[in-house]
């Protein structure tokens, strides 16, 4: 009777195992903290039936546009007008995750990401697959479906380092012009440094490696601060693009320049 009291005991004092125990997932990644750099996706898992939701913020104003005096009269470019966006992302399965994105251009976005293969001692990186599909006018006119591969390779848990090779049709939303190509090949690369506990520099491009490319390539740098489930960016890029369809069609020049930041929120 003793014994069986004392059993009872000791398991009543024994903590529950954390649910990281039966799904790492929702262990906290140091150098991918968000499924995003500034605009492009990184090869995070999202949790099987968890969500993620993000908000991004792009000023319209360049920074280069206007005096300086006339620049300092808007706040720098944060009395203009603004592109935003709102992604909300759910772990359909394991290493896989759906989601919606839409601008307030009314650019309505699907997506899926499944996680191929993933880094270990005996392979070198993580291969995600994805696949995208866009709309115009609330997903009802201009259609820009895409796929392509996201490949990481992390190293401690300061640097994470990602190339993207990306294809998307119909880039070119203006059928009445003559372009040889309707479709972009853009190769995606990226970098993101810890350099404090909780603080993150990502940088990314997007040259165009074949098809339609007005514009030039689109660049951004952000610095972030991770707190707790949330994460902040405040970024700088060429242009405003937050999909694949609109970062392909790359940025205005390379003299203009816009502030924005990202908000991005996981749920567990």
């Amino acid at each position: 009777m003793a014994l069986i009291l004392a059993a009872r005991m000791a398991s009543a004092q024994t903590p529950a195992a954390p649910a990281s125990q039966s799904d790492p997932d929702q262990d906290l990644n140091l150098v991918q903290p968000d499924f995003s750099l500034v605009g492009l996706p990184t090869t995070l898992r999202l949790p099987r039936h968890k969500g993620s939701f993000r908000v991004t913020h792009r000023f319209t104003r360049p920074l280069g546009q206007g005096s300086f005096g006339s620049l300092a009269g808007d706040l720098f470019a944060l009395d203009s007008g603004a592109q935003i966006g709102l992604e909300y992302r759910y772990g359909l399965l394991r290493g896989t995750q759906v989601g919606f994105n839409r601008t307030n251009d009314r650019t309505i976005q699907f997506f899926a990401e499944h996680e191929v293969k993933g880094q270990s001692a005996s392979f070198p990186v993580t291969i995600t697959a994805i696949g995208s599909a866009e709309g115009t006018n609330n997903f009802r006119d201009s259609y820009s479906p895409g796929i392509g591969a996201l490949v990481s390779r992390t190293i401690t848990d300061r640097l994470a380092l990602y190339v993207e090779p990306i294809w998307i049709n119909n880039t070119n939303l203006l059928p009445s012009e003559v372009v040889d190509h309707n479709d972009t090949t853009i190769l995606g690369l990226g970098a993101r440094l810890r350099i404090r506990p909780t603080v993150y520099i990502s940088v990314e491009g997007s040259p165009r490696v074949a098809g339609y490319a007005p514009g030039v390539a689109q660049i951004g740098v952000g610095i972030e601060k991770r707190a707790g489930g949330h994460l902040f960016q405040m970024n700088f890029s060429n242009g405003l693009g937050t999909m694949p369809g609109a970062i392909a069609r790359g940025g205005g020049s390379n003299s203009d320049w816009f502030l924005g930041f990202n908000i991005a929120r996981k749920f567990w």
